[in-house]
This record gives structure tokens, C-alpha cells and sequence, in this order.
């Protein structure tokens, strides 16, 4: 029996457990846990360990426990209403957070954004129907700078995406933001360095999250966040934040999942003269007619190109 499984029977054999409870799971750790009372959000957070059936564990996770002295014992994970994955170093499919209700993506002037990077975030947020909403942070900084990434996302505004500029510095935009969050549930993602921990401890100051400092020498975001932490947010509703990350992976969606992840696409998909038509050379493409039309941008055809082009599929 794998170690974490004694540490459980001893735990319980000992009898000083309080009753079954419901509770979130705030962050994940090797083999503990820290969750938050359903019945008591504002009490502490207890440390609680799991066995290893309950490998797949994450922030945000709704759990059945039971509180102990000094560690309280999972016992159970209640189905999940949504999760976000990405593919570890080994290619296999992980899943990052559970029952989010919004996927909060966040770009600023520096790190320079790219949409292609966007985009995979919304293809996500599609294919698990969670809600995403664009966020411009650092909108403080050099107007040219903010006006580049402004004209990058006119066409997320002109498909519908919700787009908040927000500077964590002066407050701008953060009641904006704050009412879309309200009572739900949110994750933030995008490069390190875009200032996400900035705007949670705006958001909600209690967080204390960590706030690292761009690198001067490549303006790379070093990765402070290591583990995702969810904070309960002061008008209701709940925040989580993620590791930085620089990609995100979509090797478990095929071609079509991925077309379709493009909202704007899926009028004209199925279509083309040919039904493995690539969206490139191939005559008759419906696509690639709708983008000479302006019906769909010639920035979102392109990097739906280059994501499945770095999938393998064309």
C-alpha cells in the first residue's frame, strides 16, 4: 500500500474525526491538500490528506472530508461541472483546475503578447464551455505600446469575447471586471510577467499572491506561481491562479474540434469542395472565400494554421 494510504489509516484508526462535510479544494500539494469548509468558507483552510485513488486531485475540486487534529482526510471527490487540461512534459493529458466558470486571459504590452497563444486558450475555453473573458492588463504603459495589443484584439471584440482593459497600478477598469466575476468561479491564465497575481491582489487583497518582476535582460516573466491557489473574492464569488505558462497544448483535440474551436468558423465549415480540404491551397475552400470576404479574419485563419500546423494535422 502506497505510503499516503498508511498516513490515511493511521489517521482514521485513530477515531478523532469530526463528521462528514463538504468542502473546495483551495491548493494542491503532493500528497495533502488544503480545502475550504463549504459551510464555513471564512474559517482557516485545513490541511488534509487523500489516498492515492484521489491522484487526480486539483484546485477547485469540490471534496467530502473530514476534520482531524492536526489533519483532517478526504475522503471522496464530487463530480466536476468543468475542468481545464494541458498536456504535462510527457505528452499525457492533465487536468489543471475543476469547475471554473470563467477562464480569465490575460495579456499586457510586456511580455509582447501573441494571438496564437489567445487562441489556444479560447479553443479551450470552447471545447469545455467555459466562459472566457480577455484581459488587458498594464493598460497604464506606454500608449503606443497599449494601442499595438488594443488593435491585436479588435477581433475578439468584434466575435463577442468580453475584453477588459485593467491596470492592477491605478484601479482602472477593476469594477468592470469585478462585476463579471461576481458569484462565479474564475481562472486566470496567460504568460508569466502579465501581472495576474497583481490584479488577484487587487481584486482581492487578502491573497497576498506573489508578484514577480520581469527579467530585465529578456522580458520574460519568471514563474512565481508553482502551485494554483484559489481566494475567495470579497463580493462573492472565487478566484484561481495558475502557473505561468507560455503555451498551452491541444494534442487531445482532433482537427475538427480545433476548427470548431474558432466560433467564427463553424458557418462555413463542412462546406469546402473537399471534405479533408486544408484551409490553404485547396480550391473551392469555404474558409479561406469567407476570409477574402472579411467575413473572418485574416489574423484568426492564420493562426488556426500555425496551431494545426504544430499539431501535426496539416
Amino acid at each position: 500500500m502506497p505510503k499516503n494510504d498508511d498516513v490515511v489509516d493511521q489517521l482514521l484508526s485513530s477515531g478523532q474525526f469530526g463528521p462528514e462535510q463538504n468542502g473546495t479544494v483551495v491548493t494542491r500539494f503532493s500528497n495533502q491538500a488544503d480545502v475550504m469548509s463549504s459551510q464555513q468558507p471564512d474559517s482557516p483552510l485545513r490541511r488534509c490528506y487523500f489516498r492515492s485513488h484521489l491522484e487526480s486531485l486539483v484546485t477547485g475540486d469540490r471534496v467530502v472530508w473530514r476534520d482531524g487534529d492536526p489533519d483532517g482526510v478526504i475522503s471522496a471527490v464530487l463530480p466536476r461541472t468543468s475542468q481545464l487540461e494541458r498536456p504535462d512534459s510527457r505528452g499525457n493529458i492533465r487536468t489543471v483546475v475543476a469547475n471554473i466558470d470563467n477562464i480569465l486571459i490575460v495579456v499586457a504590452p510586456e511580455p509582447e503578447p501573441y494571438s496564437e497563444l489567445i487562441d489556444r486558450y479560447l479553443v479551450a475555453s470552447e471545447h469545455h464551455q467555459i466562459s472566457p473573458i480577455i484581459i488587458l492588463n498594464k493598460c497604464d504603459l506606454d500608449t503606443e505600446r497599449v494601442t499595438q495589443v488594443e488593435t491585436m484584439l479588435t477581433p475578439y471584440k468584434d466575435l463577442g469575447y468580453p475584453v477588459v482593459a485593467v491596470s492592477a497600478n491605478t484601479g482602472q477598469g477593476v469594477d468592470e471586471l469585478s462585476v463579471l466575476l461576481t458569484d462565479r468561479t474564475s481562472v486566470f491564465v496567460g504568460q508569466s510577467g502579465v501581472g495576474k497575481s497583481s490584479i488577484i491582489n487587487t481584486l482581492c487583497p487578502p491573497a497576498q499572491a506573489k508578484i514577480g518582476k520581469l527579467s530585465t535582460a529578456r522580458a520574460k516573466g519568471r514563474h512565481t506561481t508553482t502551485t494554483a491557489d484559489l481566494y475567495l473574492l470579497p463580493g462573492g464569488g472565487s478566484i484561481i491562479d495558475s502557473p505561468g505558462i507560455r503555451e498551452f497544448g491541444l494534442v487531445h483535440l482532433d482537427q475538427q474540434q480545433l476548427a470548431r474551436g474558432f466560433i467564427e468558423f463553424r458557418d462555413f465549415l463542412g462546406q469546402c469542395r473537399f471534405r479533408n480540404c486544408s484551409h490553404k491551397d485547396d480550391p473551392d475552400c469555404a474558409l479561406r472565400s469567407a476570409c477574402e470576404e472579411e467575413k473572418i479574419s485574416a489574423q484568426r485563419l492564420d493562426s488556426y494554421h500555425r496551431i494545426s500546423a504544430s499539431l501535426g494535422y496539416v
